[in-house]
């Protein structure tokens, strides 16, 4: 059977097509899921401030976050960086990502459909214990 091209653009159109068909998910839903997200890290007592002392631009923050979760989620390819040694150096603890994920859970609950929830709530977690492993790695160095 052949899939639909996605209304996203791909490295690899037939996989994020599939995705999309699986999870409901697409660039208006993840767009909404990156700003509403961002807008409680600011707002959050903990986790502002961490984010306000590196981010400077937050326009192109989102839109590479965006792409991120494009790539993460839909198998689009859109991120081209190195998130580890991004976030090795932060001065963090499990706690702040389990903030992070507590955010991130109910922001995807809300603007996606289940299955979508689902699947960035899943790869949330996975980046979560990775980027803590990067963390904890960098304290040792």
């Amino acid at each position: 059977m052949s899939l639909p091209p996605p209304s996203i653009a791909s490295a690899r159109p037939a996989i994020t097509a599939a995705l999309m068909a699986e999870t409901g998910l697409d660039e208006d839903i993840l767009r909404n899921l990156v700003h509403r997200f961002y807008d409680r890290v600011r707002a959050d007592a903990v986790l502002g401030p961490i984010f306000a002392d590196r981010i400077a631009d937050w326009p192109v923050h989102l839109e590479r976050m965006v792409d991120f979760w494009s790539s993460v989620a839909l198998m689009t390819g859109r991120f081209h960086g190195a998130p580890m040694p991004a976030h090795a150096r932060l001065p963090v603890t499990w706690a702040h990502f389990e903030g992070w994920l507590d955010l991130f859970r109910a922001t995807a609950a809300e603007v996606c459909p289940p299955a979508g929830a689902a699947l960035v709530v899943d790869r949330a977690e996975r980046i979560a214990r990775s980027l803590h492993m990067a963390v904890e790695d960098g304290r040792r160095r």
